[in-house]
């Protein structure tokens, strides 16, 4: 018995729409056979069973967006199924029960669940301890608490110059120099006498209180100090440990080395800090019609990601190396892929589902894992995060001690390198760093979870209908005791950057925009304030 048309009724087996189709499926089967021919299997995704963890970010993943080529493949390999069982049946027809070409993909994931995912894939690990030198710990995250070593001060010390006395006045002058700082232990100061003291100096025992030089007189003709003002016991001493004892914790693990925190280290007696490595980042460029020099022309671009990207991520706290231009070739992505040894690689472009976007290819066929597939987010709907496959090479941290070898994450570990996949558009790409890079390399890196923070957005905001808009802003201080509030920027397009430029922060608009003087959660950005020259130019 012969089966149905499956064109249906009435439909020609040449209608452009099955055209289409098959022109995304070859293009498809070209892209696999340049990345080593048949998949090695799909990109792994949650059980399909039922909802995963939410602790777990790989239970997280989902299918790509419809029409994307991952989607085109699922569709490419149910058509040979189909077509298998249709050489078997009489006149090719579809036998019953066979499965649809096109399931529907689930939807993309909200944004914040997406940033939720990212921030616990970072932190799914311990993470590894180097020993560093004061010299090179500056903006590395502790990875343990620091305690004091000794109490601070360690000494009863002098506050000011003076005269450390003893008993009630007036005090008899004592000859000498006097007490300086570093020198060893003094005498005990005999009561009713004064001595010189220097600032940061061993106080004598028996001391009453330190007299500021000018709070003093000194009557060199009867040879007694006399005060000009009360003197209260204690005063002006530094009694040992009245900043901390010996064993106390000064700042909590997950800390970032600021300039103070070295300081504070070095005054507690640490030589070297227990630190986090910075994570490392590749950072790898997709299209052939982006310039790396010079105007526009011919149909050709100027690649704008790639000089942005690696200061935007070390200003995040990574060790990035120099973008790689790989073009839309699959088999170089491949390689550059396999041959990583970073902790996370970014790719700009090719996540979408155009003939040349190799991403979801490349990364099916390597077997990888994708924890998030596609954002309800304004611009960069099609970011992504994935998991790659142990590829056998050892990740470096160069930046350790020699003999302090890093504990925590072994340096081969069974998983590979995260990839986060940004839309080549530059403010989509913006957004795809604030959404997933950001926290992941968070966690990565061992900082602590910042709370979110909210503003007032001076101007109605208009959103999208169903997705969270990324909207750049700028912040104004409240005039005449007005509160502190936002100003949306202009020029916000998915390929614009002038407004970006401009900005401070991104405001998270929920779908549907929100009123002037609403609160809407605000993405820092990891660097100074905007200007004043911003204001007129670009609100």
């Amino acid at each position: 018995m012969t089966g149905p048309d499956p064109a249906g009724p009435g439909r020609s087996r040449h209608d452009p729409d099955d055209l289409a189709r098959a022109e995304v499926e070859r293009a498809v089967e070209q892209a696999l056979a340049l990345v080593g021919g048949a998949r090695s299997g799909p990109v792994r995704g949650p059980d399909r069973r039922g909802d995963a963890s939410a602790d777990d970010p790989r239970g997280d993943a989902h299918d790509a967006p419809t029409g994307s080529p991952r989607a085109a493949l699922n569709s490419a390999d149910s058509a040979d199924s189909a077509d298998s069982a249709d050489s078997a049946a009489p006149g090719g027809g579809t036998p019953t029960g066979a499965p649809h070409p096109n399931p529907s993909p689930p939807p993309p994931r909200a944004w914040d669940r997406a940033r939720a995912i990212a921030a616990r894939a970072g932190r799914s690990g311990p993470p590894a301890t180097i020993r560093l030198p004061f010299d090179r710990a500056l903006g590395h995250v502790l990875a343990e608490a620091l305690g004091a070593l000794t109490d601070l001060p360690s000494f009863d010390t002098s506050a000011m110059d003076g005269w450390a006395v003893a008993g009630p006045g007036p005090w008899a002058l004592g000859s000498g120099a006097g007490l300086l700082a570093g020198r060893g232990p003094a005498t005990a100061l005999p009561d009713g006498a004064a001595v010189r003291i220097a600032t940061g100096a061993r106080v004598p025992p028996d001391t009453t209180a330190v007299i500021r030089s000018e709070h003093a007189y000194a009557d060199e003709a009867t040879g007694l100090l006399h005060a000009r003002r009360p003197v209260v016991a204690g005063q002006d001493i530094r009694p040992r440990g009245q900043e901390c004892r010996s064993g106390e914790r000064l700042v909590p693990a997950g800390t970032v080395v600021t300039p103070a925190v070295l300081g504070l280290a070095a005054a507690a007696g640490y030589d070297a800090l227990p630190a986090v490595p910075r994570p490392r980042v590749d950072v790898l460029v997709l299209g052939d019609e982006l310039l790396a020099s010079g105007l526009p022309h011919d149909g050709l671009i100027r690649d704008a990601l790639g000089p942005m990207l690696g200061p935007w991520l070390r200003a995040l706290g990574a060790e990035v190396s120099g973008p790689r231009r790989l073009g839309d070739d699959a088999e170089a992505l491949r390689d550059a892929l396999t041959g990583s040894d970073a902790d996370l690689i970014v790719t700009t472009g090719g996540t979408a589902s155009g003939p040349v976007d190799h991403v979801h290819p490349v990364l099916d066929a390597l077997g990888a894992e994708l924890l998030v597939d596609g954002v309800a987010v304004r611009p960069g709907h099609p970011m992504l995060l994935a998991r790659l496959p142990a590829s056998g090479q050892p990740r470096r941290h160069p930046e350790g001690l020699p003999e302090g070898q890093p504990q925590g994450r072994p340096s081969g570990p069974p998983d590979g390198p995260y990839l986060v996949g940004l839309p080549g558009n530059p403010l989509a790409a913006v957004s795809g760093l604030l959404t997933l890079a950001e926290p992941l390399l968070a966690g990565i890196a061992g900082r602590p979870a910042q709370d979110a923070y909210r503003a007032l957005v001076h101007a109605e905001v208009h959103g999208h209908p169903h997705d969270t808009r990324l909207v750049p802003v700028v912040h104004r201080a409240g005039r005449a005791g007005a509160r502190d509030h936002v100003a949306p920027l202009r020029y916000n397009g998915p390929a614009m950057l002038r407004g970006i430029a401009a900005a401070d922060g991104l405001a998270v608009v929920p779908p549907g925009g929100v009123r002037s003087g609403t609160e809407v959660e605000i993405l820092d950005l990891p660097w100074a304030p905007a200007t004043p020259w911003t204001e007129g130019c670009f609100t």
